[in-house]
């Protein structure tokens, strides 16, 4: 098939377009900017623009079969302070996406949600993909809004389509310096010797799910006929930060200094997903132990400190 990834060169996104290139599909890629932790792969078709850029993404939409929407303008934390931004940034131009795939006749959707702001703070734990949706942020109900105009066009225009709401991913390539995924910033914070900062006090409590399985559960959510349109992907189980910083101590094997910060107002007490959806429908389970995740992702951090042309901020 010939498949589009809409922010393929970030973290989730490029270990999709290996997947998909591993299957055998034709992939284009259409980003802002070129990967940040490896050179363009061979075979692929890298197309550049801003997601708001409506020429360039028609011209990057042509010919392709499925659509994979990984692109986000905000996340949780920014989204609140415009929220007017945030709208207009990934609702809107989203839904300009939308027709322009029923114009050409894209075949199917692959939008990637959020499993943990859709839901906001869940009454009942795990939270399947029928709880309630109260999000608590401008990101989690920009998201959520996009999900429902995909079923609308589905209902009105007969464009197929399939939502992922993924947990906390997290393993190699993500942005370690971010402001976003603890396993990365904590490591990358320990690999440069500094302290690591918990927002809280450490009992907040996430589902974390390695980047290859989630990207393995995307896949199997594209190509397998299956009843349903919407689907978790998490671990299952809730961790708490101070079982992540556990586990660090266990992979690194070092002396870790833990600060912790306030609260922050967005963050819910406690979410972590039922999964077995997937698992019924899709023959999809998470496959890596959150040590041998965080180990993985420790590794790739410090290959990046030892490569002599690294992005990775040197050691103070």
């Amino acid at each position: 098939m010939n498949a589009l990834v809409l922010g393929g060169n970030g973290f989730i996104g490029s270990h999709l377009v290996d997947r998909l290139i591993a299957e055998g599909h034709n992939v284009r890629v259409y980003d802002k900017y070129e990967e940040y932790f490896r050179r363009p792969l061979p075979g692929v078709d890298y197309q550049f623009g801003e997601f708001g850029n409506r020429g360039l993404l028609a011209d990057a939409l042509q010919e392709m079969e499925i659509v994979f929407h990984l692109i986000s303008t905000s996340n949780p934390s920014t989204s609140n302070v415009d929220p007017a931004f945030d709208v207009q940034s990934n609702v809107v131009d989203s839904l300009f996406l939308l027709e322009k795939c029923v114009e050409i006749g894209t075949r199917k959707i692959v939008y990637v949600s959020s499993g943990g702001t859709v839901y906001g703070s869940p009454s009942i734990l795990p939270v399947l993909e029928t709880h309630p949706t109260e999000p608590m942020c401008s990101y989690g109900i920009s998201k959520l809004t996009t999900e429902k105009y995909l079923a609308l066009y589905r209902l009105l225009k007969r464009l197929d389509y399939v939502v992922i709401r993924p947990s906390n991913a997290y393993g190699p390539r993500q942005n370690p310096t971010s402001i976003q995924g603890a396993i990365p910033v904590f490591l990358s914070r320990i690999a440069r010797n500094e302290t690591i900062e918990v927002w809280g006090d450490g009992s907040v409590i996430r589902d974390y799910v390695y980047v290859n399985d989630l990207v393995d559960g995307i896949y199997r959510a594209t190509v397998q006929t299956a009843p349903s349109r919407i689907y978790n992907f998490g671990c299952g189980v809730g961790l708490s930060l101070h079982d992540i910083v556990a586990s660090v101590r266990r992979v690194v094997d070092r002396d870790i200094s833990v600060l912790f910060s306030e609260k922050r107002v967005f963050d819910v007490p406690s979410i972590y997903l039922d999964v077995s959806r997937a698992w019924n429908e899709l023959g999809w389970k998470p496959m890596t132990p959150i040590d041998d995740g965080i180990r993985q992702t420790w590794q790739f951090i410090l290959s990046q400190k030892e490569q002599p042309d690294s992005r990775y901020p040197a050691e103070k």
